[in-house]
């Protein structure tokens, strides 16, 4: 469940990526972020294994909510994969970094005008329209550019993922999208249809994240599917493109069991070619992995402050980051798994692992089987990949960590540490109100 280049050496110290923690902490400071380079590249190339063997090919758009710089997008670009957005800032991002901005997928419930003139300016792949709203303030923009903008409609098509509630996006009681139920589906395609300035290219529906089963995947396929084929037979109108989202899961902890990329794929495209009816063109398939990429290439190096032990006997170990750099326990009790670095795997104790941040339930592992723990050990926290530091803050005025890639030994820094400075940079001074 570690990264590809996890191990440990006779001394019992950790490295990742061939670089000791114990070296990447003293030199980079902790909390540290810390990315895997085999690890990100071995995911992409498992998905595009499977992508290659679809007929027609399939393609992969990162989702960039689970982790994003101007360094990862230069590595996506490098890789010849795509990209989903779903803000302005993540679109910036992309722009800065120099991407394909053909190769992207703008998302997201929400687009102001000016982010949808930006994209549109650029020339996106496609604009996935989550709205009546939406579609109106996407021709009337692309209007005024005098194009045409590539939409895909957002679907949720009533599947229930067996994923935490914060993360599920397929049922009907979404914000997101529009509900397969109630004719709700069929007036936005005849809204996207029918205005002049959009281009109707396919439809989209990602039921949720961090999803084990493999049936969700291949019934939101064949949801879509039957619907298509219904738009086929009532209005002569077939799609180009087939969008399934992603939310792939991940193994934070041993008894996580993640679903297999390529079986998964392969039965979605074997379904969406018998589906297809005669005459038409089986649809490209896109996928959105993000998690799957990124989570368990991360780790997340903390340095020991204090221990305590309370009434009841709980042991607490108390480290120099917390929910600020990792808001996923608190937010929805995501579950992770750590290690001692420099201590043996054994005689193994029960410890809480607390945060430094003024919350009570500022706790990143309530029940972390570790070694013996003394102030000074660095603990490493794995599967931190995704949403750690898209999630960070600076909650208490504390600064965000680094993120470090390695290689081979190699050490790259792909987003400095914040300092006190950078807390200030948008703060005024006080002149009072006269």
């Amino acid at each position: 469940m570690f990264p590809v280049t996890y191990r440990r050496d006779e001394q019992n110290r950790i490295f990742i990526g061939g670089a000791a923690v114990k070296d990447l902490a003293e030199s980079y400071g902790t909390p540290l972020y810390v990315l895997d380079y085999a690890t990100m590249l071995q995911r992409i190339r498992q998905f595009q294994s499977a992508l290659d063997e679809m007929a027609p090919q399939g393609r992969a758009f990162y989702a960039g909510k689970a982790f994003l710089s101007k360094a990862m997008a230069g590595f996506l670009n490098e890789n010849h994969w795509g990209l989903d957005v779903v803000s302005g800032g993540e679109l910036y991002t992309a722009i800065q970094a120099g991407f394909d901005m053909g190769n992207i997928v703008f998302h997201g419930n929400v687009k102001t005008a000016e982010e949808i003139e930006t994209a549109l300016c650029h020339h996106v792949g496609y604009v996935v329209a989550d709205s009546l709203d939406e579609l109106s303030l996407l021709n009337e923009t692309a209007r005024k550019l005098d194009v045409r903008a590539p939409v895909l409609l957002r679907l949720t098509p009533g599947i229930e993922a067996h994923t935490h509630a914060f993360i599920r996006t397929g049922q009907f009681d979404s914000k997101f999208g529009f509900a397969m139920q109630d004719g709700i589906h069929d007036e936005a395609v005849s809204v996207a249809l029918s205005l002049p300035y959009l281009q109707l290219k396919g439809f989209h529906a990602h039921i949720g994240s961090q999803i084990f089963d493999e049936d969700p995947f291949i019934h939101n396929a064949q949801r879509l599917m039957e619907f298509m084929a219904e738009l086929w037979e009532q209005r002569g109108f077939w799609p180009e493109v087939l969008d399934i989202g992603g939310g792939f899961g991940v193994q934070y902890t041993p008894t996580d069991d993640p679903p297999d990329i390529t079986r998964v794929l392969l039965e979605v495209n074997q379904r969406v070619q018998a589906m297809t009816p005669r005459g038409c063109h089986s649809p490209e398939i896109l996928i959105e992995p993000g998690r799957a990429i990124v989570a368990e290439a991360g780790i997340t190096v903390y340095q020991v402050h204090a221990t305590k032990v309370v009434p009841g006997g709980r042991h607490y170990v108390a480290v120099d980051g917390g929910m600020g750099d990792n808001i996923r326990p608190a937010l929805y009790q995501a579950a992770y798994t750590a290690q001692v670095d420099g201590k043996p795997l054994e005689r193994l104790n029960a410890y809480t692992v607390a945060g430094r941040y003024c919350e009570s339930g500022d706790i990143l592992i309530s029940q972390a089987s570790l070694a013996p723990v003394e102030v000074g050990d660095y603990l490493v926290v794995f599967g931190t990949g995704a949403y750690n530091y898209a999630m960070s803050s600076n909650y208490n005025r504390v600064p965000r960590p680094a993120v470090v890639l390695v290689s081979e030994g190699q050490q790259r820094v792909w987003v400095k540490r914040e300092t006190y400075q950078d807390l200030l940079a948008q703060d005024l001074p006080w002149h009072g109100l006269a």
